[in-house]
Formats: C-alpha cells, sequence, structure tokens
C-alpha cells in the first residue's frame, strides 16, 4: 500500500515524527513522536493547504510517496468508535489519546483513522518507535508546486 504526505524539502527524506512531537497534532499529544500520511496525493494537499496563509504559496514542498508492506500490521479506528469531538477544531485532547495510547501500546506500526478535513477520506498515522516502522520506506519524492489558484480563495 502507499500512502502520500507533503514535506518541506529540507525534510522529504525522513520519516522521524519530529515535527508532529513539536507542539501536537489532532493525534498526538506534544512529545509524542508520530508520522501523518493520507491515502491519496489529493488528501495529503488537502491536510497542508488548510494550514497555509492566504496570500503565500510556499514554493518548497515535495510530494513524499510511502511503501506500508503488506506484512505491516494497521490498526483501524472506525468513525462510529470515535467520540463525538475527534474531529472537533482546533483538535482536542480526546483525539490525541487515542494516538498517544496507539504509540504507548506499540502493537501496530500503522493507525487508519478518518480524515478530519475531508470526509470519507483516510489517514494513516506512523509510529516511528514501532519495531517494524523500518519496513516502511520512502519510495519517491517530487517537487509539488501549489496551484496558485489557492491565492484567490
Amino acid at each position: 500500500m502507499f500512502v502520500y504526505r507533503l514535506s518541506r524539502e529540507k525534510y522529504k527524506d525522513e520519516l522521524s515524527g519530529y515535527g508532529a512531537s513539536l507542539n501536537g497534532q489532532r493525534w498526538n499529544s506534544k512529545e509524542t513522536e508520530v508520522v501523518y500520511t493520507a491515502q491519496n496525493r489529493a488528501l495529503a494537499n488537502s491536510e497542508v493547504a488548510i494550514h497555509i496563509s492566504l496570500g503565500i504559496l510556499p514554493k518548497d514542498y515535495y510530494m513524499v510517496e510511502i511503501e506500508i508492506p503488506g506484512s505491516v500490521k494497521i490498526c483501524e479506528i472506525q468513525k462510529s468508535d470515535l467520540p463525538s469531538a475527534w474531529n472537533s477544531i482546533p483538535c482536542q485532547p480526546i483525539s490525541q489519546i487515542v494516538g498517544d495510547k496507539f504509540v504507548e501500546e506499540s502493537i501496530y506500526a500503522v493507525l487508519k483513522v478518518p480524515s478530519a478535513v475531508v470526509k470519507g477520506e483516510l489517514n494513516f498515522i506512523l509510529n516511528p518507535k514501532h519495531k517494524d516502522f523500518k519496513k516502511i520506506k520512502i519510495t519517491n519524492t517530487e517537487p509539488f508546486p501549489f496551484d496558485p489558484r489557492y491565492l484567490s480563495v
């Protein structure tokens, strides 16, 4: 299976989880390292585009293609299994607890969760501390120019 993420050029070749751990995100609290990926390129774009300031299109992003081998176990969280406020804005500790538990228990290398940005789409959260994480590889990186029409929003 392939998943995708948009990364700044200087981070395009690493999957450390360090960036997500600096402040915490939807599926991890501060100091918990995870790597956020999306099921397709369009979702990876949307997940980043919602954070871009109007009038500024970054020019140093790369689309990163990542292969998760079939031998790597994936834990799937159904939307119906999540608390009602899992997708609130800003994100709440309620969803961070789910991701932190996933990392802490380290039973799975990958957590499959619904996207809070695009209804019906999926994100894959990678645990860089899991023993099978070394099987997950970046297979391609390519420059990703954002569509200039974002400026006219």
